[in-house]
């Protein structure tokens, strides 16, 4: 038994279809796009855990102060005039 019941030839039989079908050009050059988005992902992740790290006090005081704001139902009654001219 190989991963989740697949053993390791059904694996192979299905990588070999796959490179019939594709070619392996095509797949490298998947492989290269999915590799390069990956890093751009990374490379995102990275970016943000270090803004938040050199954020300042009153930055995340203003972020506070805008979230607890913004989740706040006003309940209004409208009412309607009707003037009618004689």
């Amino acid at each position: 038994m190989g991963f989740g019941g697949i053993s390791i030839w059904q694996l192979l039989i299905v990588l070999v279809i796959v490179l019939l079908l594709f070619g392996s050009k095509k797949l490298r050059s998947v492989g290269a796009d999915l590799g390069g988005a990956l890093k751009g992902f990374r490379g995102a992740m990275k970016e943000g855990e270090e803004e938040t790290l050199t954020k300042k006090p009153e930055d995340s005081a203003k972020i506070e102060k805008e979230s607890t704001t913004a989740g706040r139902v006003i309940d209004t009654e409208v009412e309607q005039k009707d003037e009618k001219k004689v």
